[in-house]
């Protein structure tokens, strides 16, 4: 019997040492970690054009500059823009800003964030296609998906972007998989982030991906941010469902935004009356009434 007490007794003090060993031991890297470079800040690229959504890239560039590593005297990332040209572009409300380089001699990202903006050049796209072939992060922020999207990257993966362009996004793209109420959607190097705010909680991501959670709190404490959303990828359940239009409280037929069907401009599709938040979405929806009126099923 003392012998069979003291090898309880042993396997107690073992199991003890093992718990204070797992305690003490360095945590388990972060899902999907990114090697920061032992000197020199990461370069990372904002893709602009005209009437770039401020917010998008703005938000985004506040949470790359206020990165501190204890320890380190360099910046961890170096930010800067690109667009077709040097010459001033108007972001949404006008402000106007100057790009730092052009696509021609932009350098080498190892990050690209690609804001809602006006429709893409040839030299935007191809340029992304080409840079993400050695970037850790390529992300789109709200409908900067769109742009993703057109240089083929996102085909076959899964993907989200502003709730307002569900219906637009799967249309224009049958080939990607849109996921709704996601806050942001990683696939490989690839990231798409929902609306506006959605990319401040994805640059925060990335942070942490480099290094690590605490300091991607660190830095949202900093900003005196309080949004959670970085640490929970599917927290935009609020977006989840589909919203319904009902002939008491109608919806934009492509943006699913409310109308006052008293002054919305509308359509009528076989027999029934859709509604529009503008002109804009009103020649939307005529280009493609079938796909539109298709698409309200498949959300």
């Amino acid at each position: 019997m003392n012998s069979q007490i003291n090898r309880g007794f042993l396997s107690a003090i073992a199991l003890f040492a093992f718990g204070q060993f797992s305690a003490n031991a360095a945590p388990a890297p972060e899902a999907n970690s990114l090697k920061p470079p032992a000197s020199g800040s990461i370069p990372v690229a904002f893709v602009i054009s005209e009437r770039a959504v401020i917010i998008d890239f703005c938000g985004p560039w506040e949470v790359f500059r206020d990165v501190d590593i204890p320890g380190r005297s360099d910046a961890p990332f170096r930010l800067y823009t690109v667009s077709d040209k040097i010459e001033p572009i108007h972001a949404g409300g006008g402000m106007k800003i100057v790009p730092d380089y052009t696509f021609a001699n932009a350098p080498a990202p190892k990050v690209i964030v690609i804001p809602a903006q006006s429709e893409p050049s040839a030299a935007m796209l191809k340029w992304i296609r080409e840079s993400t072939r050695n970037t850790d992060v390529t992300m789109s922020v709200c409908t900067g998906a769109f742009v993703l999207a057109k240089t083929g990257l996102l085909s076959g993966k899964s993907a989200t972007t502003y709730h307002g362009a569900f219906k637009s996004f799967v249309i224009g793209f049958p080939d990607i998989k849109l996921k709704r109420g996601a806050r942001f959607v990683e696939e490989g190097n690839l990231a798409t982030a929902g609306g506006l705010s959605s990319g401040i909680d994805l640059a925060l991501r990335v942070v942490e991906r480099y290094y690590g959670r605490e300091i991607a709190k660190q830095t949202a404490y900093g900003m005196e941010y309080q949004g959670q959303g970085w640490m929970n990828p599917d927290s935009n359940q609020d977006y989840a469902a589909a919203a319904v239009s009902t002939a008491e409280h109608p919806l934009c037929a492509v943006c699913d935004m409310n109308v006052d069907p008293k002054t919305a401009p509308k359509s009528v599709y076989q027999g029934t009356t859709y509604y529009f938040c503008s002109d804009h979405d009103k020649k939307t929806f005529d280009a493609a009434p079938d796909k539109y009126a298709a698409a309200d099923k498949k959300l």
